[in-house]
């Protein structure tokens, strides 16, 4: 057992944020209001090369916000991996949509062919609207994820979104600092392709805020939206008129004061995510039965999450039992999110030929990713993967 735990993902903080702190508690700014909010926005929408970004309270509260704007809600149907945390599709629920369900592909992000093999073989397109034979609802959207920082095929989807006049979400909210290289959208961030994108700031994210969110939109009457239904609504903010239904979704100045200072060393925590995980590649494809997940070719990944496929023939033990054993050791491991088609809430909702999705839920196992890992913490989590 190793003696000191090497966690999976954890921040990555230093004490220079301290100034910036120190300012938000003799200024008084320390709730939704002050000059760290704007200059977070700001960073942020010059870092991945939008005219403006939109704080908020957390990724969920993007997503949902997101779906609202874009006039998702009772009666239309938007289509959702089943490879994702459940915060990509809840908020599906709260504005009273409901999902369907996509299986992954080998790279862990939705399938396409089986997204347009739905579209075309299970709906119906006519006067502009796409619906679902089975169950009579218009299909608005698809959330689509950049599961673990790896770019999605975004191409293949905006052909079918112009083909099927369908929104796109991008759920980038572990994908902060991923761009295409090749391509129509070489060049292009995670998050500003589709109509509108979303990321987070979450304890366990490349960069952290405590919590928090942002969404970036190339449309400014979208953004305009966001910002105004995340503060309560606020048709006139002198006199309290409210014309609509609004969220307390602001972000916190003491948030963005962490955000401020985390954006700037980005690029360094991704330089230290990728040297990490080619240390992983180079000791894991010489383990027989562990193969790593390569990252798309195509593009410049964050590499937020590290995974690893447990071959239990090859290896001499299945996925659960290794999970066990690394995490009784000090070394803390985690297997895919539960297939959200599984959970409880979603039983009911329909879901299209879901079958990567099942290998990779039994077969796979995260390791160790933090930004903060050091050669000999990744070492040590190899040596245990030889020896174990």
């Amino acid at each position: 057992m190793t003696n000191k735990l090497i966690p999976l993902s954890v921040p990555n903080l230093s004490l220079d944020i301290l100034d910036n702190i120190k300012e938000t508690i003799e200024t008084g700014w320390v709730s939704t209001g002050g000059r760290f909010i704007t200059e977070f926005e700001e960073k942020i929408a010059k870092y991945v090369g939008v005219k403006r970004a939109v704080s908020c309270q957390s990724g969920t509260a993007g997503l949902h916000l997101a779906l609202k704007v874009l006039g998702i809600g009772h009666g239309d149907e938007v289509i959702v991996p089943t490879v994702t945390f459940v915060a990509a599709v809840n908020p599906v629920k709260y504005v009273g949509a409901e999902p369907v369900f996509m299986d992954c592909d080998d790279t862990l992000d939705m399938d396409m062919d089986k997204l347009e093999e739905f579209l075309q073989a299970q709906c119906t397109f006519k006067d502009g609207k796409t619906v679902n034979k089975e169950t009579g609802k218009t299909v608005k959207a698809v959330i689509i994820v950049h599961v673990f920082g790896n770019p999605a095929d975004m191409e293949r989807l905006m052909n079918i979104k112009e083909k099927y006049n369908l929104k796109v979400i991008e759920d980038s909210t572990e994908a902060l600092g991923s761009y295409y290289t090749k391509g129509r959208y070489a060049g292009k961030y995670c998050g500003t392709i589709g109509d509108i994108g979303v990321y987070s700031f979450n304890a366990n994210k490349i960069i952290t805020t405590g919590g928090g969110g942002m969404v970036v939109s190339g449309n400014q009457k979208l953004l305009d939206k966001v910002a105004f239904l995340s503060v309560q609504a606020k048709t006139d903010p002198l006199y309290f008129i409210h014309d609509e239904i609004g969220y307390n979704y602001r972000m916190t100045n003491i948030q963005a004061a962490f955000g401020t200072s985390q954006i700037d060393k980005l690029e360094t925590f991704i330089e230290t995510k990728i040297r990490n995980y080619n240390l992983y590649k180079e000791a894991v494809e010489n383990i027989d039965g562990l193969t790593i997940l390569p990252f798309a070719k195509n593009a410049r990944s964050n590499h937020w999450f590290y995974s690893i496929i447990v071959d239990k023939e090859k290896y001499g033990m299945d996925r659960d039992e290794l999970l066990k054993k690394l995490n009784s050791e000090n070394i803390q491991t985690r297997p895919l999110w539960g297939l959200i088609h599984k959970q409880k809430p979603y039983l009911d909702n329909q879901s299209y030929k879901i079958e990567k999705a099942l290998f990779y839920e039994k077969n796979l196992i995260n390791v160790p990713c933090s930004t903060n890992l050091g050669e000999e913490e990744v070492g040590t989590v190899v040596s245990r993967l030889k020896n174990i």
